[in-house]
């Protein structure tokens, strides 16, 4: 009996995890299903209806869009019980105070708020042509809700397979590299939604070559969206070398197999991120192009925060 209860608090971790892991990457499909409803020009596929597509809860599919929207749906709503199991799991397999509890916890929270911005979009009409304001405010918050999601269910993942806590120290080498992987998170999440207002725009007024594309961005008293569109590439190069400094340095002053794995990752992503920006900016934004330049982000961004929280572990 001892030893099966000692198997099964072996197995339950590992199981625990895996799961975890798996709704990590089902909530990166959600996240380019719903760039393609942005990308398409889906957004209004039920109207201005929540959470009943139209007047029905299940439409007659008699435009694309609305399918486009309509399964949009669907899968967004599949993560309430993916992320609600997932809560309920860590909250009865860990103890009081473990940090897979309390991310799994503050996954469900982001879960429920991740909903509601895309609700707020749908009923505010603030999709397809919208170039206001409003849009952009609430498209770019929605977007922080889902990274901090993403990183919520990474950490569930990882300290749900045993890693250890993190703990900074209050002065000295790791406590100017805990301030350098802020600086670098923070930078992350500007770069994201410098993305995302590069690619709002590229939806909202597209162009059929690269010099009509530059003849655009260029000229003066344009669309704001457009001004805002040239910042993207600036800071992302900018966030891409320092990324790189950030992870050599991380490496150097904590060797472990996790950091050097996670900065190599990192390094690695950096490169190929600038490559697809680049060929995106050239082939001028079609989709397909998009949502790799998002995957990829999305990934880069997982690396950060599991390189962030892999060289602040607390020593054994």
């Amino acid at each position: 009996m001892k030893r099966f209860l000692g198997r099964l608090k072996v197995h339950i971790p590992f199981r625990f995890a895996q799961f975890a892991w798996g709704v990590l990457v089902y909530m990166l499909f959600v996240i380019l299903w719903g760039a393609v409803v942005r990308a398409s020009g889906s957004g209004d596929g039920c109207g201005k209806h929540w959470p009943f597509c139209g007047d029905h809860l299940v439409p007659a599919f008699q435009r694309l869009a609305t399918l486009v929207e309509y399964s949009h749906r669907v899968s967004t709503g599949l993560m309430i019980p993916l992320i609600g199991a997932l809560g309920i799991w860590a909250y009865s397999s860990f103890g009081k105070g473990h940090l897979a509890r309390k991310a799994a916890a503050f996954a469900v929270l982001l879960t429920i708020t991740e909903g509601a911005f895309g609700a707020l979009l749908v009923l505010r009409g603030l999709v397809t042509v919208n170039d206001s304001p409003e849009r952009v405010v609430i498209m770019a918050v929605h977007l922080l809700n889902t990274l901090l999601l993403l990183m919520s269910l990474a950490l569930t993942a990882w300290w749900g397979e045993g890693a250890p806590p993190i703990q900074i120290a209050q002065r000295g080498e790791y406590r100017r590299m805990a301030t350098g992987l802020g600086i670098g998170l923070l930078a992350a999440l500007l770069v994201a939604a410098s993305g995302a207002i590069a690619a709002l725009a590229d939806t909202l007024y597209p162009v059929h070559s690269l010099a009509a594309a530059l003849d655009q961005d260029l000229h003066p008293g344009g669309r704001y969206l457009i001004q805002l569109r040239l910042l993207h590439p600036i800071i992302s190069t900018a966030t891409g070398i320092y990324s790189v400094m950030l992870a050599r340095y991380v490496v150097a002053i904590r060797p472990t197999l996790d950091t050097r794995r996670f900065a190599r990752y990192l390094v690695a992503l950096v490169a190929i991120e600038i490559v697809a920006g680049v060929t995106n900016l050239a082939l001028l934004a079609p989709m397909g192009m998009q949502l790799l330049h998002l995957l990829l982000a999305d990934l880069l961004w997982i690396t950060l925060v599991l390189l962030t929280v892999s060289a602040l572990a607390k020593k054994s």
